[in-house]
């Protein structure tokens, strides 16, 4: 009798952790933190202002879109691509017109200014998690 309690008991584990295991795989552990914002400094100086190039990269394997920066005017001597990142109002900035942003196609935009920019992000949509 104990034995197949045991029995039992193991079976629940099991399908537990295999259900476990296939929601944490169809996304529910991304999150906004998964986009990750790193920028470098290119070495080329326009106007008198150094310029830095900024890798927006989605750690997850599910899409993100409608990835929402903190920018305040996004500042630059420069043109920056408005189809990479643009200000929606004073103080946000959307990446790439909302578009989904996957792992393997980071957005990058290059601006030039006096010191670098914080980007921190302020929402995301995680979409197509299978």
């Amino acid at each position: 009798m104990a034995s197949s309690s045991l029995q039992l008991f193991l079976a629940a584990a099991l399908l537990l952790s295999i259900i476990t295991g296939v929601r944490a795989g169809r996304g529910a552990s991304c999150r906004p933190s998964d986009i990750t914002i790193s920028q470098t400094r290119t070495g080329s100086i326009v106007e008198g202002k150094p310029e830095y190039e900024v890798m927006v990269s989605n750690n997850c394997k599910c899409l993100q879109s409608q990835v929402l920066l903190q920018c305040y005017g996004l500042s630059s001597v420069e043109p920056v691509n408005r189809h990479a990142i643009r200000s929606v109002d004073e103080e946000r900035c959307i990446v790439g017109d909302g578009r989904p942003i996957s792992r393997r196609t980071p957005v990058k935009f290059k601006y030039a200014w006096m010191t670098p920019q914080d980007f921190p992000v302020i929402s995301t949509q995680i979409q197509n998690c299978h």
